[in-house]
């Protein structure tokens, strides 16, 4: 069995099932009879599991595509490093007040390319989360973060920042020392950095954790992550005050990445294996990696100054909204009724009384 299918989700249990008795008949060829019989049988099951796959993966629901990015087995942070990257320098510490090993980064080489490469890393385990915090950056990290990044304006080397994290740390000690401070400077500074930055959600992009490092001039996203300003179960809890109604508010959240795409809010989308990142880690570092390289080949050709101009108009222009002209306004208006008329007139009256 693949290491995925050890921790297959609920709508993956089909193709375990289907992978597990191949792996029998691999196994034990005598008990199931003639050789001959037994390799159209393997063939049967391969074909089975490949149309199992292409029928489940094609039809994710949004909420299936969060728990796919959540998924214990995807490559984390460090796993992209070591694999797309490399002459990994790791620097440490905010020289402020410690070293926070949610967030990573430091000096690395893409293909040639010189680059500072930063990110949020997970842990695999309970002894690694507990160290790396699950993930979520205290306000050392957001502050290490923002040092690299200066650190690399300096030397004028491109930023590539990788994302995957639920959300920054919201604990007490994080808030004594400034956590929404930490990443509201972030996000400022990354703003006005004069080299190209390049940030790529490859599981989960929560909240403001996420933007603390997000702000780029382009943002890649792999296929089945998600970005959102919050989680699918928070949001249940607060607009249907049950958190079964978790899948409702990830389809309605639009955090998938096509969804983000149709949006204008991410720039590209970096195809998975089509069973996920978990079953194929190799596969989708090396698909961000070519993503990287096209990007940063793109954006060092840019001069500075239009750089910053294009990424100053690239967040102006999110949160667009068309405003209904004079004659729909009018329309929309007089479909009042009489009595709707007086209802609304005689409220007015008892606010003036």
């Amino acid at each position: 069995m693949s290491e995925g299918m050890k921790y297959q989700l609920e709508f993956e249990k089909p193709l375990a099932e289907l992978q597990k008795k191949l792996d029998d008949l691999r196994k034990h060829p005598e008990v199931h009879g003639l050789n001959i019989k037994i390799e159209e049988e393997i063939q049967q099951i391969q074909q089975k599991i490949e149309e199992t796959k292409r029928q489940i993966y094609s039809n994710l629901t949004a909420w299936q595509r969060v728990q796919i990015a959540r998924h214990p087995k995807r490559p984390y942070t460090l796993d992209y490093i070591r694999g797309a990257f490399k002459d990994f320098i790791e620097l440490h510490g905010d020289r402020r007040f410690a070293e926070d090993k949610a967030m990573v980064g430091g000096f690395a080489t893409l293909e040639g390319r010189k680059v500072m490469v930063i990110g949020t890393q997970k842990g695999r385990d309970t002894k690694e989360n507990i160290m790396r915090n699950f993930g979520s950056a205290h306000p050392e990290g957001y502050r290490k973060a923002l040092r690299l990044m200066k650190l690399a304006e300096k030397f004028g080397l491109p930023v590539i920042s990788i994302i995957d994290t639920a959300g920054a740390y919201p604990g007490i000690g994080a808030e004594e020392r400034h956590i929404a401070e930490a990443i509201a400077v972030n996000l400022r500074e990354m703003m006005v950095l004069e080299v190209p930055i390049i940030a790529a959600v490859v599981g989960e992009g929560g909240s403001g954790g996420a933007l603390g490092i997000g702000v780029a001039d382009k943002v890649l996203i792999l296929e089945n992550a998600y970005y959102s300003v919050i989680s699918p179960e928070g949001c249940a809890a607060i607009l249907w005050k049950n958190r079964s109604a978790t899948p409702n508010a990830a389809e309605a959240l639009k955090i998938t990445a096509n969804e983000l795409y149709k949006l204008g809010l991410v720039d590209e989308v970096v195809s998975e294996p089509i069973d996920g990142a978990h079953n194929d880690p190799e596969t989708t570092i090396q698909n961000l990696k070519a993503a990287l390289i096209k990007h940063l080949d793109e954006l060092t050709k840019i001069p500075i100054k239009l750089l910053l101009q294009n990424r100053y108009s690239k967040y102006r222009s999110y949160g667009r909204f068309k405003e209904p002209d004079a004659a729909t306004a009018e329309s929309e208006s007089s479909k009042t009724s009489p009595k709707q008329d007086d209802q609304i007139n005689g409220s007015i009256t008892q606010q003036q009384q």
